[in-house]
């Protein structure tokens, strides 16, 4: 696990350092920023559509060779990018297929190395499993950022796809040597029907995992709590540096200094998550519902010192209800519909990512920066308490029956006309 999460480290410091770059390089070619904003949904197009193959690829193919076949795939996309970039043969079209590409592989590698992460602990700690992969994330992110703008100063734009292919061949050279837990492999075998562990690729349907999504009440809710956070709740990109330029009348370096506190927020949520056992979608709704209340008072901040005290427990709240919504999404199914449940759930979650910004630019028009955090706040923390109120009143109510006291004698039993 240790030598999976520096592996990690090292692979999300590359993806945002191309990521960071990468913007830029549209922005030289182009010169339009409606390009670059497409070139960022041609990436994610492919969830939308194929996550659920992707997701049952993973649960078909055996997970450590799936895992590092992918990241060898980006890895080698990323070397292909950086040629072209350094040899000057890189124009819109072809970046553009790059990014479809990218987007195709990522169908696979996410669920892949998502459950390969928690096959290395015993299953109770997995909880603890995705709330390190969480902090691993946000410091990569934090690292890749950073090392992205100074690769690209001292040493050009391919330089840094370079690195970011170095960063994928570096996972793939890690997985062959990781060793699963004998519990979580235990717990795996023992998961499977039978007759799926009699036949390989029994079982192993698309439409099975659809099914079994919808069937499940407390992941329909999940992504019913975690869509209308991240449309309405959660792009803080978009809706706070609005509100620093704009109300607050604070600078781009001020802004600067928000990214940076929601950053350290969200590591320190992720150092709280990796603490919970058994999160709930109870609790996720719960933190969901408190995000939205700060987000509220954030929309109300008078003064921008007001803003950065808020800011802080509404990145720390995110990160939390985030490892835990994850914890509940890969532990709930059973180990052999993991890998299309993820799937399902990296369709849902990238349609609400390319929807969610429009949505959230036309509130912002309507009602102002102010206007939509609060807005936006009160819908999340009004579906979420709504939702909790009809699911109680729809438990189960106890009803007693009143029996007579000169009840009929039973009638004699049937006998058998032989």
């Amino acid at each position: 696990m240790r030598w999976w999460s520096v592996a990690n480290f090292v692979s999300n410091a590359g993806t945002w350092m191309q990521l960071t770059v990468q913007n830029l390089l549209v922005l030289q070619i182009t010169g339009s920023a409606a390009a670059t904003g497409l070139s960022m949904s041609v990436q994610a197009a492919p969830a939308l559509l194929m996550s659920v193959v992707g997701g049952a690829a993973v649960d078909r193919w055996p997970r450590k060779l799936t895992a590092a076949v992918s990241q060898a795939l980006l890895g080698a996309v990323a070397f292909t990018t950086a040629v072209l970039v350094a040899c000057g043969g890189l124009n819109l079209t072809v970046l553009m297929a790059l990014a479809a590409v990218t987007g195709v592989i990522a169908t696979v590698d996410g669920p892949a190395c998502a459950l390969l992460g928690n096959d290395l602990v015993p299953p109770q700690d997995v909880p603890s499993a995705i709330g390190v992969g969480s902090l691993v994330h946000s410091a990569g992110r934090l690292a890749g950022a950073a090392l992205g703008g100074v690769t690209v100063g001292f040493l050009g734009t391919a330089a840094a796809y370079a690195a970011n292919g170095v960063s994928f061949l570096f996972v793939a050279a890690v997985i062959p040597f990781l060793r699963p837990a004998y519990g979580a492999v235990r717990g795996a075998v023992a998961e499977r029907p039978a007759p799926a562990r009699a036949t390989v690729g029994e079982d192993m349907t698309v439409r099975q995992g659809l099914a079994f999504f919808m069937r499940r009440p407390r992941l329909v809710a999940l992504a019913g709590i975690t869509g209308i956070s991240a449309v309405f709740g959660r792009n803080y990109n978009l809706t706070l540096v609005v509100l620093v330029t704009g109300p607050l009348a604070g600078s781009a370096g001020a802004f600067g200094t928000v990214s940076t506190v929601l950053a350290v927020g969200g590591i320190v949520g992720a150092v709280l998550g990796a603490r919970l056992r058994k999160p709930s979608v109870r609790l996720v709704g719960t933190l969901a519902a408190a995000g939205g209340l700060l987000q509220v008072l954030a929309g109300l901040s008078p003064t921008f010192a007001v803003l950065l005290v808020l800011v802080l427990p509404m990145a720390v709240v995110e990160s939390i209800s985030d490892t835990a919504g994850t914890t509940v999404l890969q532990t709930d199914p059973p180990a052999h519909l993991r890998g299309r449940v993820l799937g399902v759930w990296g369709s849902i979650s990238t349609a609400w990512g390319l929807g969610g910004p429009p949505a959230l630019g036309l509130l912002m028009e309507l009602a102002g920066a102010r206007g939509a955090l609060i807005g936006g706040g009160l819908l999340v923390a009004g579906s979420i308490g709504g939702g909790f109120l009809l699911r109680g009143r729809r438990g189960t109510v106890p009803v007693l029956v009143r029996t007579d006291a000169h009840e009929a004698a039973p009638r004699p039993a049937l006998g058998t006309a032989a």
